[in-house]
């Protein structure tokens, strides 16, 4: 298991810096100024606005060279240090990022361990009920189509512009201050619902239909068969099935964290929902360097911490796993 361990941190260390390096090159790949952005704010002369732009080049280290900048960069994340964002400038991207992080947290985390368990559940009643399985699948194939966004605008179309149930739009109302208070909480998960039901959904399709392929091939197999030559019950055979066809949706679950990163920044940017995805795209429509990095930065070693949590999860619970990870070492 020590070894097991040692080789999978060494693969994901290895893939923490490649991944930063992209984080680091992409945003200075964009054509345009950043700083140009920033003073299109302020209504200056030409000579002062000339020296205002040398003067923030300066101040964000952006008239180095890029291996100069690139060494600063790694400098200052392993310091903890995010920088200045251009756009929302003076503020720091790390307390944007703070402020930001638990709207996403309130968002992700019950869609996607709501949706795993209920499409899970689904999918299993589908698996072994072929008359219900007729009417579900193609549920299931529509949820999973469906991009995030898409759902997302039918949502708020359906529940906000015509029947007017849910706000269309932010993450509580104008002139409400965010506390624990109960009025706070009530207006909070009023907006938060339909972001929610966006990611849920989606999500709930792609469980469903796995979980239900996985049981049908479970049923199917021989332990199965012979389990049912022996007198065994159904409960006892679907009880061993549903464990089996529950490894590949831990592993499912770690591949689905990256999709679910991609559906929730266009969603919340559908319902303007304060979360990192709205950040990351105001960053990217204001070429802000610094923001953009942070934020990716964020969804990097979340992505990366989730797969490491979830293999390590997949050994334990098949040891097969990490057996067979060894002999082919």
């Amino acid at each position: 298991m020590r070894r097991y361990l040692v080789r999978k941190i060494i693969i994901y260390i290895l893939t923490f810096i490649f991944a930063v390096t992209i984080d680091f090159i992409i945003p200075r790949l964009m054509p345009g100024d950043p700083i140009a952005v920033l003073l299109s704010r302020f209504a200056t002369l030409p000579d002062v606005t000339k020296y205002l732009h040398s003067y923030f080049m300066q101040a964000f280290g952006l008239d180095k060279p890029l291996w100069v900048q690139y060494i600063t960069f790694w400098k200052a994340v392993l310091h903890g240090d995010l920088g200045i964002s251009i756009y929302y400038y003076p503020k720091p991207v790390a307390q944007i990022i703070k402020e930001a992080l638990p709207y996403d947290l309130a968002l992700l985390v019950p869609s996607i361990v709501a949706s795993w368990i209920v499409g899970n559940w689904l999918g299993a009643l589908a698996g072994k009920n072929r008359k219900l399985d007729s009417y579900l699948m193609p549920i299931f194939y529509f949820l999973q189509a469906s991009p995030y966004f898409w759902f997302a605008i039918l949502l708020a179309y359906l529940f906000s512009v015509k029947l007017g149930w849910f706000p269309i739009a932010g993450a509580y109302s104008y002139g409400i201050i965010p506390s624990l208070s109960w009025t706070f909480i009530k207006d909070y998960l009023h907006h938060w619902f339909l972001p929610f039901l966006s990611l849920f959904l989606v999500q709930l399709g792609g469980w469903a239909i796995g979980m239900r392929n996985m049981i049908i091939y479970e049923i199917e197999a021989d332990y199965a068969r012979y389990l049912e030559s022996l007198g065994a019950s159904e409960r006892l055979i679907m009880k061993h099935a549903f464990k089996n066809a529950m490894l590949p949706q831990i592993t499912g679950l770690a591949l689905q964290l990256g999709l679910i990163v991609a559906g929730n920044v266009t969603v919340q940017v559908v319902f303007s929902y304060p979360g990192i995805g709205y950040v990351l795209m105001q960053g990217i429509l204001n070429q802000d360097y610094f923001l953009i990095q942070g934020c990716f930065l964020v969804i990097i070693l979340n992505v990366l911490v989730a797969n490491f949590l979830i293999d390590l999860l997949y050994a334990v619970v098949d040891p097969r796993v990490r057996s067979a990870y060894m002999e082919g070492a």
